[in-house]
């Protein structure tokens, strides 16, 4: 089994989102560890946020499981019933199709970092929990729509 330098994996930053949900992404990065290993099957990212930084939009997946775990710095999970601080060695699951719609937020000043591994369903669909909004992907695109399926042209 090869070795992944993390020094050698390109750091993804900025996010599909359009605006002005983009712009909220500022200081989130990311390794794609999986991808640069030549996994298929599921995803594994690294993912680090800044002081102020979210981790994604609330949201909840369709067809894909994810697993959290926080490697470093302390961060705050958001879910529909409130917020749990999370420290190193604390995970959290979050099984497909549930709509308990998640994220995490950097309320500290030091840098977070967390490994996020999840299925890649040949087509997702995610929902955003606290906006009009939702992503569906298959072959590698996306597309915006609003909750009833139209064609996101901006917040409304």
């Amino acid at each position: 089994m090869p070795i992944i330098d993390p020094l050698t994996v390109p750091v993804k930053t900025g996010s599909i989102y359009p605006e002005p949900y983009a712009g909220m992404m500022r200081g989130r990065s990311s390794l794609r560890l999986g991808e640069a290993g030549g996994l298929t099957q599921f995803g594994v990212n690294l993912v680090t946020l800044e002081p102020g930084a979210l981790s994604s939009l609330r949201h909840w997946h369709r067809h894909e499981d994810e697993f959290v775990m926080v490697t470093e710095g302390t961060c705050t999970l958001v879910q529909d019933a409130g917020e749990t601080v999370m420290h190193p060695g604390d995970c959290a699951a979050f099984p497909a199709g549930s709509s308990d719609g998640h994220h995490f937020i950097n309320r500290t000043d030091s840098v977070v970092r967390f490994l996020v591994i999840g299925s890649k369903a040949p087509r997702e669909v995610a929902t955003y929990s606290d906006v009009d909004l939702r992503v569906e992907l298959e072959g590698g695109k996306a597309r915006f729509t609003y909750r009833d399926g139209t064609d996101f042209k901006g917040p409304r």
